[in-house]
């Protein structure tokens, strides 16, 4: 248990990163494996279809204030050939300004993506993605345990069954930072 743990039992409250705004400078979007097959999954409580919508969306809002868009994809390792479907979404590929290549559940544990995220001054993590109880959780634990500030665009993200993704949602998420729907996710002076 951590000390902000203690903090949050007794009652603290953490200050969001959304009041009064984001700040691009400071900010980037994780979207966790948004890869052909994993969209396609019948998921809950929202189909891959609407992840990948409000997915790109956020995309578009970090685009036009200028902040960073990072997609993570999963690669099985020690097997030549990965499964049909394992690259990312077209348009995930083409939004993201880094891509970082997993090989575990979470997007820091053997990867680059802590030091790429230092070098551009990143200190808050938007993430969304597939699925929210694994990729999506994994990678927010680890950038906690990192000192990132967190925010969860809700309904950008699902899980394989409704009540997996609503214990993240509910439960989880809210101690690690603040839970909203996409469309609330604003940088400052926007």
């Amino acid at each position: 248990m951590t000390a902000h743990d203690h903090g949050r039992r007794a009652g603290a409250e953490r200050e969001s990163p959304l009041a009064p705004g984001l700040d691009p400078a400071r900010t980037a979007l994780v979207l966790i494996d948004l890869m052909d097959r994993i969209v396609a999954l019948p998921l809950a409580p929202h189909p891959g279809s609407a992840v990948l919508d409000a997915s790109l969306g956020l995309a578009r809002t970090f685009r036009a204030a200028g902040a960073p868009v990072v997609a993570v994809r999963a690669q099985r390792a020690g097997v030549p050939d990965q499964p049909p479907g394992s690259a990312l979404v077209a348009e995930v590929a083409g939004a993201a300004d880094l891509v970082v290549v997993k090989h575990t559940v979470g997007a820091f544990q053997g990867t680059d993506l802590h030091d790429r995220l230092r070098e551009r001054g990143v200190r808050t993590l938007v993430l969304a993605g597939i699925a929210t109880n694994l990729g999506v959780e994994s990678t927010a634990r680890a950038a906690a345990d990192l000192g990132y500030g967190l925010v969860f665009a809700a309904d950008a993200m699902s899980g394989m069954t409704a009540a997996e993704h609503e214990a993240s949602v509910a439960l989880d998420f809210p101690r690690f930072g603040t839970v909203v729907r996409a469309a609330q996710v604003e940088f400052a002076g926007g």
